[in-house]
């Protein structure tokens, strides 16, 4: 076995805060076998692989979330569940003086408000220009499911506002990928398709990018070992339209029949949108990660989703 080693030729010690399933378990499988000496964080609701130390607390809590750290320090903490302000308050104070570098799992989210003809670069959206409201009702489910992109851009703001607190935000593109796939978007296409039911898109339905889930996976890894900072997009080459994803599923639902239905103001179907804001991969093409092209693993994605239905 090859070991990750840091400059100091010791196994890097990685802290992963949430990372119980899809990519961040994948990432978690990769720093071990890399060597990395890993420490995983969660509010005990599963224990991590073997090899990794397991430490227990609710990251909202700030006593607890010190308590449970100790004096433990860190070559790096990749945050994968980072939702609000708030927390990355919390994680800015708990972490000062803990790691040489913070990964901060962002979202495409974050440029949903953009609509350009151009994929956006990050630029497009600088975290110090962002306003911070921590008194938003961020502990509410269902105004933060509904402000998700928000949450994210404040929560990178709230990083960048401390210059001294070295920080990474990977925007991560749309996920596609895996048995494990827990969202619904594909399957609601395939039910849909099965029954022969419309699937419901705007009347100017613009196409997305996207990465496999073992990508993002290899990409976060990837990133633990570098050591820029600052926000980074992570998407597949090639931008996919819900026509192209539906061809995908309906390649694993034999006799169905796809149905599409264009609404000017209403509710769509997942992975349909009415703004472009597709991201642009140049920064970390640049920093020497290498992306594969969406529609080169996209039927193959389909058919892990959808294993079942095939």
């Amino acid at each position: 076995m090859v070991m990750e080693m840091t400059q100091e030729g010791k196994a890097r010690e990685v802290l992963v805060i949430g990372g119980n399933r899809y990519f961040g378990k994948r990432l978690i499988a990769r720093l071990l076998a890399a060597g990395d000496r890993v420490t995983v964080l969660n509010r005990g609701s599963s224990a991590p692989p073997p090899g990794a130390v397991h430490l227990i607390a609710d990251r909202d809590d700030e006593n607890a979330l010190d308590s449970a750290l100790g004096a433990r320090t860190f070559d790096v903490v990749v945050d994968q569940v980072c939702y609000t302000p708030r927390q990355a308050a919390v994680a800015r104070r708990v972490f000062a003086g803990r790691t040489r570098r913070y990964v901060l799992t962002s979202t495409v989210e974050v440029y949903a408000h953009e609509d350009s003809p151009a994929r956006v670069r990050e630029e497009s959206v600088d975290p110090l220009g962002v306003e911070v409201d921590l008194a938003l009702p961020w502990d509410d489910a269902e105004f933060l499911a509904s402000h998700y992109g928000a949450g994210k851009r404040q929560a990178e703001a709230v990083f960048a506002a401390e210059p001294a607190f070295p920080h990474v935000a990977v925007r991560v593109a749309h996920v596609l990928g895996g048995a494990d796939d827990f969202t619904g978007r594909l399957e609601h296409y395939a039910s849909r398709i099965r029954a022969g039911e419309p699937i419901t898109v705007p009347a100017v339905n613009h196409p997305a990018t996207y990465i496999h889930v073992e990508e993002i996976a290899d990409f976060l890894f990837w990133t633990v070992g570098q050591d820029f900072t600052g926000p980074v997009n992570a998407a597949s080459h090639s931008t996919l339209t819900t026509h192209e994803l539906c061809e995908a599923v309906a390649a694993h639902v034999p006799g169905g029949r796809t149905v599409f239905r264009e609404t000017e103001a209403g509710a769509v179907s997942p992975l349909s949108f009415r703004r472009f804001y597709g991201m642009d991969n140049t920064r970390a093409t640049r920093l020497g990660f290498a992306f594969g092209d969406a529609r080169e693993w996209l039927g193959r994605a389909a058919g892990e989703t959808l294993r079942e239905a095939a």
